[in-house]
């Protein structure tokens, strides 16, 4: 069975996509590039948790705190309209 996204954080002023824990699925700065893998690999049918770093994402290169989430929301919006 091919993994799901299971976990997102902020990163690098990005959003880091996870399977497992430890597994990397794939990264994007630009909402695009983040829609593209959750197109490519999806997400886990049971939810997909956060780290704490989306809710202190100016410590992750955003600049504030909500940029980790404003990013995600552009995300959502994308797949959307899918």
């Amino acid at each position: 069975m091919t993994q799901k996204i299971r976990f997102i954080s902020a990163e690098n002023g990005g959003i880091r996509l996870g399977g497992n824990p430890g597994v990397e699925l794939g990264f994007g700065i630009k909402p695009m590039e983040i829609a593209a893998v959750i197109d490519q690999v999806g997400l886990d049918p049971n939810g997909v948790s956060h780290s704490s770093s989306m809710d202190f994402a100016s410590e992750e290169g955003f600049d504030t705190d909500a940029g980790a989430w404003m990013l995600w929301e552009q995300v959502e919006a994308i797949l959307s309209a899918e």
